[in-house]
Parts: structure tokens; sequence; C-alpha cells
């Protein structure tokens, strides 16, 4: 039978980070590729409202917005001063809306397509005329589920 001997106390070997810097970038890699930014390029201008009831919306992934306002800047020399709906990065008419709705709706998974939200983005000074025919373009499109956004009123 054999002796346990408790002569030498044993250390602890070191840790080999050799590959560490491997792992770190192969994480970062992972990230950026995983990672989706969503950002449009507004080419109206918009004012929200304000509101006092709001509510976070909850699962932004599917919400589609609709952007409407009076044209940018840069952007009134050729498209003029009413207000105009812009449905990603560039200008739309309303008759645009339900290819728009369909195509945001082939972009999400099956079983989120029902409860995709359309938020409307609207500039407090745009008449209410644009809005209702948006309205009556998402109903014809099966986008029942509208959110009007707006900022949330300062308590001073």
């Amino acid at each position: 039978m054999g002796k346990f001997n408790k002569t030498g106390k044993r250390e602890m070997p070191a840790l080999n980070t050799s590959s560490l810097p491997d792992l770190i970038f192969t994480l970062l890699f992972f990230f950026m590729i995983v990672t989706t930014m969503r950002e449009v390029t507004l080419k109206v201008q918009i004012s929200l409202p304000v509101g006092t009831e709001l509510e976070k919306l909850e699962k932004k992934s599917l919400v589609t917005f609709i952007y409407i306002g009076e044209p940018s800047a840069e952007y009134r020399g050729k498209m003029g001063t009413e207000s105009r709906i812009q449905l990603n990065d560039s200008y739309a008419e309303v008759d645009q809306i339900g290819d728009f709705v369909f195509q945001e709706r082939s972009n999400m998974n099956e079983s989120d397509r029902g409860k995709m939200t359309v938020s409307l983005k609207v500039d407090e000074k745009t008449k209410m005329g644009i809005v209702t025919d948006v309205k009556n373009a998402l109903r014809k499109a099966s986008a029942l589920k509208i959110n009007y956004s707006s900022k949330k009123k300062d308590n001073k």
C-alpha cells in the first residue's frame, strides 16, 4: 500500500493567457456580426408632440416606423414645404404604404408577424388629413396596431 506524503506543498500552476486575445477578438467579431443597427436618415423634420400618458414599447424589433413631416431644408427645393411621408430612407406616397407593410412583415419571423406595430412619428404641425390617409392605407394593409410617438412632458 502506498504512503501519502505531505512534506512538499504544491503550488497552483500559472494560468496560461496566451490564447486570451484570440478569444476576445472572436467574441468581438461575433457581436459585430450578430448585432444589427437600424438607422434611418431622416429626410423630414419632426418635432414630436408632447404626451402625458406614455407607455414604452416592449419589443422594438416588432415596430415599423413611418415618418410624416415637412421636408428637411436640403430637400425643400425638390419636395416643397407640404408634409411628406418617409418610409425607411425614401419619400413615399400613400399608395406605397401597403407594399411597405407587406415587405416589413416578410422580413419578420412568422410567429411575430401578427404582433407587428406601426409607429407613426408625426410632426406636431402636420395636418390630420395626411395622417388619416396613412391610417386608412394601414387599415387596408391589415396593419391594425398603430402607435403614435411623442415626447414626455417635462414636469418642472
